[in-house]
């Protein structure tokens, strides 16, 4: 038996999940709750970034991922070369993790606006933050919905990453 060659010009089903602010409505109405969100810029994926991402996903039964566009993650002054992968580089990374459903840009320094449009059930993100001092808290409270920090895996940083393959 010959097996067929793959149609190679069809488009990943993962970038499905790369999801424009004007669609948000609409593909958030489809997907299951309890929804998770999370953000970040997840520059250089790493074994840290998902283990903390399929933890988070098992809190609910989707996962919003506000990813930080490029002009967002330089407002987070993590230096003038960050973020190393470009923003549509590390979405389509993202979106092809199973753990995550949908994955957003946002412009701002904050999630806070995006946030007011995904309106979770759950807000969650790594035990290097505290969570109770964080505004992004405050908000998802404000309608019901709760906070959770998840255990920081120790050992895996881009930071770190970046320094060590500059040394």
């Amino acid at each position: 038996m010959r097996l067929s060659r793959p149609d190679l010009t069809v488009m990943p089903r993962f970038l499905d999940k790369i999801c424009p602010r004007p669609e948000l409505p609409a593909r958030l109405a489809g997907l299951p709750r309890p929804c998770v969100f999370t953000n970040g810029v997840f520059d250089i994926l790493h074994r840290g970034h998902v283990t903390y991402l399929a933890q988070a996903r098992e809190l609910g039964a989707s996962l919003v991922l506000g990813l930080n566009s490029d002009v967002s993650a330089r407002l987070l002054g993590k230096g003038d070369d960050r973020p190393l992968n470009s923003e549509t580089d590390r979405a389509c990374v993202l979106a092809a993790l199973e753990s995550v459903s949908l994955v957003v840009l946002f412009n701002e320094s904050t999630p806070i606006e995006l946030l007011k449009a995904v309106r979770p059930d759950l807000y969650v993100k790594g035990g290097d933050y505290n969570i109770e001092t964080l505004e992004e808290t405050r908000l998802v409270r404000s309608w019901g919905g709760d906070a959770a920090a998840i255990s920081f895996v120790e050992g895996y940083s881009t930071t770190s990453l970046v320094r060590r393959i500059r040394s």
